[in-house]
């Protein structure tokens, strides 16, 4: 299955999202132009609201459109959020002093103490280690 990046639709304006929009907790409508959408692909978007927080979302269904010439409709899984929170904390490397800012997303009823986990997760996305220090990619690169 193949994997479509839609965060940086400027760069090619025939491959772009009209619309994202959630239809219940988990459950998305997409909107978009080129791309050959197919079931089983994976949609990456950014979130609103967020500098450069993805959202991967799991084609199940998708409808091409006679009018606009390559338009499509996509019913995709993902994330489940009642409530949506961008939340944005600041993270610096043990070893380098490195700082970096980083974006994470959790449901907006969750518990204060539900937010470190959520914050490690997204390092560890990002390359860091978040346990028992908080190290950069470049030094665990080092390190290896």
């Amino acid at each position: 299955m193949a994997e479509h990046d839609f965060r940086y639709a400027l760069l090619n304006p025939q491959h772009t999202l009209t619309e994202c929009r959630a239809l219940s907790p988990g459950r998305y409508q997409v909107t978009g132009i080129g791309g050959a959408i197919h079931s089983g692909d994976t949609l990456i978007v950014t979130l609103k609201g967020s500098r450069d927080l993805p959202l991967r979302l799991c084609v199940e269904k998708v409808r091409h459109m006679i009018r606009p010439a390559g338009q499509w409709l996509a019913v995709a899984s993902g994330p489940v959020f009642n409530e949506l929170a961008i939340h944005q904390w600041q993270v610096q490397c043990e070893q380098c002093g490195h700082r970096e800012e980083l974006e994470f997303a959790t449901d907006a009823k969750a518990d204060k103490a539900s937010l470190p986990k959520a914050a490690n997760a997204r390092l560890l996305e990002l390359g860091w280690q978040a346990e028992p220090q908080h190290l950069c990619p470049r030094c665990l690169k080092e390190h290896a």
